[in-house]
């Protein structure tokens, strides 16, 4: 009955989200966002949160690197080069992900 009130244009409009969701195209799409950003995520934290519990519990990175430079600090810089290492990964793999979901988008979840 709500689907007569519609206009055309809004019917034309509309899209059928559950199949969308069901449609292999979108599954793919998910898979492959998993498989990449689930462990890139995992690396970064460990990354991440491994200076400060290094630096609070352990003297591993008070040790010399070259001169008055400790370790603490080029694992400090190291964290910038992680950061822009996976930006640049991440940009790369993200047109992919835009095929993917230009392709769910012109199906719409016609099969």
């Amino acid at each position: 009955m709500e689907e007569k009130m519609l206009s055309k244009e809004e019917q034309k409009g509309k899209r059928d989200y559950s199949a969308i969701v069901k449609s292999p195209e979108f599954q793919q799409l998910l898979n492959e966002k998993k498989k990449f950003i689930i462990p890139l995520t995992l690396f970064f934290l460990i990354f991440y949160f491994a200076l400060p519990i290094m630096t609070s519990y352990s003297s591993v990175l008070n040790n010399s690197f070259y001169g008055h430079i400790t370790w603490a600090w080029v694992f400090a810089f190291a964290q910038f080069i992680m950061t822009w290492t996976l930006c640049m990964i991440y940009s790369k793999r993200a047109t992919r992900f835009d095929r993917l979901s230009d392709k769910v988008l012109k199906i719409g979840g016609k099969q």
